[in-house]
């Protein structure tokens, strides 16, 4: 670990010397690549620069402790060595964590899918519920949110809703949502007052540039149609609605929210190359999601990660066995307790991988 760290530090100093380089600072493109390198270092740097100044101290102490017959000094030195083999045991725990190498997409915005699942209008409800909850937690975060296509129902659910998430850090809080969420709740149309189960399954995609997903326009199908709103009404009246299909995989995405043709396509074009990098990611992931004993942070949306109990007033979280006593809060948006103990079982599940 030391030897990672002391590399890093002096990439951290030649990254300096660069940025306070004039050649350098004159080309815009190529200043901001290192400064972005540069920021991402400096915490690391910082933190490991404590480490090495409490070694010292241990070091000092140690030695002042050998040296010293008198009692009460000896005393106040082991209380302090005490002290310092604690804080150190915690830097060495933290530097450790920053070193786990770190997901490429994290700083990207996100795509999310919601599409109500077994459970009919109940679970379109729900599906409305859980679009409700992430937009709120994007609010509390600052975070933008732009509605990119839905389907929604009579009584206020969506059969399926997509949004995108903007925001710095946005993937890498919300990427462990994906997955089925199961809800127990007593319907609003239920009159016998019985509790009913459904599902709803959410897919957390990164945003893709154009760069990173190729995609040949000889490949695509573009359908245009007239939008229609719930109950078969029409939103409006020009084909302003855009099917996009990709032949090769067969993926087809849909959008009609917009009242331009040209809008609806490039929000369609969004989401297909999410869809498409997703696929890729799920290739190279498979090998290594066969020797990770956890399922946190895998992506599988056809796995039931957590279950929302109303009469309970409880929630669960599957993966990790968390369960928190404060459902109401989570889902008006406060999602923070749920989402750190999932990111701490995946660095502790990444840290056991590094160590074996």
């Amino acid at each position: 670990m030391i030897d990672k760290l002391k590399a890093m530090e002096e990439k951290y100093m030649e990254l300096n010397d660069k940025l306070s380089d004039p050649e350098i600072m004159q080309d815009q493109s190529r200043y901001q690549k290192l400064a972005k390198q540069h920021s991402d270092l400096e915490p690391v740097i910082l933190l490991f620069r404590d480490y090495q100044q409490v070694q010292t101290e241990l070091s000092d102490a140690e030695e002042m402790l050998k040296e010293s017959k008198e009692p009460d000094f000896r005393e106040m030195v082991e209380l302090e060595l005490q002290e310092l083999k604690e804080r150190n045991e915690n830097l060495e725990a933290h530097l450790q964590r920053l070193l786990i190498p770190k997901d490429p997409n994290d700083d990207k915005n996100v795509i999310v899918e919601i599409r109500g699942g077994t459970g009919g209008e109940e679970a379109a409800l729900f599906a409305g519920a859980l679009f409700r909850m992430y937009s709120r937690y994007a609010e509390i975060n600052r975070w933008r949110v732009e509605l990119m296509h839905s389907n929604p129902t009579e009584l206020g659910g969506f059969k399926e809703v997509i949004f995108m998430i903007e925001g710095k850090g946005a993937y890498s809080r919300l990427k462990y949502e994906s997955g089925v969420h199961r809800v127990q709740r007593i319907p609003t149309t239920e009159s016998g007052g019985r509790i009913h189960t459904s599902a709803a399954t959410v897919a957390v995609l990164p945003e893709v540039e154009d760069v990173e997903v190729e995609v040949d326009p000889n490949d695509l199908r573009i359908d245009v149609y007239r939008s229609s709103g719930p109950g078969g009404q029409s939103v409006n009246t020009t084909d302003s609605a855009v099917r996009i299909t990709h032949v090769p995989t067969g993926l087809v995405v849909s959008c009609q929210d917009e009242k331009s043709q040209h809008k609806n396509k490039d929000k369609a074009m969004k989401i297909l190359r999410a869809r498409l990098y997703e696929k890729v990611q799920e290739e190279q992931n498979k090998e290594l999601a066969a020797t990770r004993r956890s399922q946190v942070g895998t992506g599988d949306r056809s796995e039931r990660i957590r279950t929302y109990n109303f009469p309970q007033g409880r929630l669960t979280d599957h993966r990790i066995g968390l369960s928190l006593y404060k459902l109401e809060q989570v889902v008006a948006g406060e999602l923070d307790e749920v989402i750190d103990a999932l990111i701490n079982a995946d660095q502790e599940e990444q840290l056991k991988a590094m160590e074996s």
